[in-house]
């Protein structure tokens, strides 16, 4: 099992975001950049030792109050699984996301990766 602290994804990367896709590409290339580096300095490149499913328990603790979509956060966070696919070298395609939406503030997205529920 591993676990991470990312950081929040961009407000650009919203899919209620209305900007130019030259913006949105730059803003999604940085996060994925960025969550490929912070699984990296976690350990990340030792890979997923098992074939399968990989598990994402994924917590998001909003930068502040205001209403929030579940689902805009899960697409909001494509680069993020990106990355993460990236730093681990596996394909994207054997994850299975498990959001959760926490009460706290906090500006941050927690994940735990593991082998099965």
């Amino acid at each position: 099992m591993s676990e991470l602290t990312l950081p929040w994804p961009s407000k650009v990367l919203s899919p209620n975001a209305r900007v130019h896709w030259a913006v949105k590409s730059k803003a999604a290339k940085a996060y994925r950049h960025a969550c490929y580096m912070l699984a990296i300095q976690a350990g990340a490149k030792t890979g997923i030792p098992w074939e399968g499913d990989v598990h994402l328990w994924i917590d998001y603790y909003p930068p502040d109050r205001r209403a929030r979509d579940q689902d805009n956060m899960i697409a909001a966070s494509k680069a993020l699984f990106d990355g993460l696919a990236d730093a681990y070298g596996v394909n994207d395609k054997r994850f299975r996301l498990h959001p959760y939406v926490k009460d706290e503030i906090g500006g941050m997205i927690k994940i735990r990766i593991t082998k099965g529920p």
